[in-house]
């Protein structure tokens, strides 16, 4: 059903940590293993699949995965469905496929809009006879605050 991993060996542990710090939220280890699981999930999942899966890699109960989900809706790294049969399920966003600037002084994340990665898949694919399939970047840098900061010290 689900294909699992730790996210502390997981390559998509700073994707993870970035999204959470970006949506202003506190970063903890169940959240990330449920944003894990549902980055690793083939279909949506019911808070209850969810929580057998996550609670296989750390201690969780069932009323932390809802109040985890609904956080993670409200910042919108989530997206919620109610089926007919009235049961929720969850899934990554769709349009999630966004990048992240990153402070290394400070850690402050934000979102980039636009993807500069796009214009080059084509060429690398060809170049490289890959099918590519999805990609992650990352910049990191020093925000202006704390350049403002270094400047005054």
């Amino acid at each position: 059903m689900t294909n699992t991993c730790s996210c502390s060996k997981d390559n998509h542990r700073k994707e993870n940590y970035a999204l959470l710090k970006a949506a202003n939220l506190k970063t903890t280890k169940k959240r990330m293993e449920l944003i894990n699981c549902l980055r690793h999930s083939e279909k949506p999942m019911t808070a209850e699949d969810i929580y057998h899966e996550v609670r296989k890699n750390v201690n969780i109960n069932l009323s932390t995965v809802y109040r985890a989900l609904g956080a993670l809706v409200d910042a919108k790294i989530l997206t919620r469905q109610i089926l007919l049969d009235g049961n929720n399920i969850y899934e990554l966003c769709k349009d999630l496929h966004h990048h992240i600037l990153t402070c290394k002084v400070c850690g402050q994340s934000t979102y980039i809009e636009m993807c500069p990665v796009e214009d080059m898949k084509d060429d690398i694919a060809a170049k490289t006879g890959y099918e590519i399939t999805g990609h992650n970047l990352e910049f990191v840098g020093v925000c202006p605050d704390c350049i403002k900061n270094m400047e005054n010290d």
